[in-house]
Order: structure tokens, then C-alpha cells, then sequence
């Protein structure tokens, strides 16, 4: 685990390093994740690539997506790993 204040993240935020410069935010609950939710997680995607530009960063959850957040996400090159 990362610890989120060094990417000045929410303390609440969960970050795993998958393998050197991938990095996984995690959101485990069991609603879906919407557009708002969606925004939240771009943003926290962008303060980590602002910091480490040449890192790629994912989504790790275990809550279903709406299909417009999915696209998304995809869009801004957010991987999604489901589990």
C-alpha cells in the first residue's frame, strides 16, 4: 500500500502499486460507481500522474460500473481490473 499523502490525496484514499509505476486506486463497496464517482477518480488519476508523469495508473474494484462511467474511464485511459 501507498500511502495517499504522497501524492497530497485524501487520507481515505486506497493506493496499491501493481508493479514499478502502475499504480491501482481502490474502491471497495458494493454500489455502483457513477459519473460523479467517475470525475473523483479522474482527478485523484491526474494529481498521481502530475506527480509521477511516466506512471500509469488503474482502477481496482470489486462495485459495478455504469456503462457511461466505464467509457469514461476508458477514454482517459483508465484501466479498470475487476475482482
Amino acid at each position: 500500500m501507498i500511502d495517499p499523502k504522497r501524492f497530497a490525496l485524501p487520507a481515505r484514499t486506497v493506493i496499491l502499486e501493481v508493479t514499478t509505476n502502475h499504480f491501482a486506486i481502490v474502491v471497495e463497496r458494493k454500489s455502483r460507481i457513477i459519473m460523479a464517482d467517475g470525475q473523483k477518480i479522474l482527478d485523484k488519476v491526474e494529481r498521481i500522474k502530475s506527480m509521477q508523469p511516466e506512471s500509469k495508473v488503474s482502477l481496482k474494484t470489486c462495485a459495478p460500473l455504469c456503462s457511461k462511467t466505464r467509457t469514461f474511464l476508458s477514454e482517459h485511459d483508465i484501466d479498470i481490473i475487476q475482482y
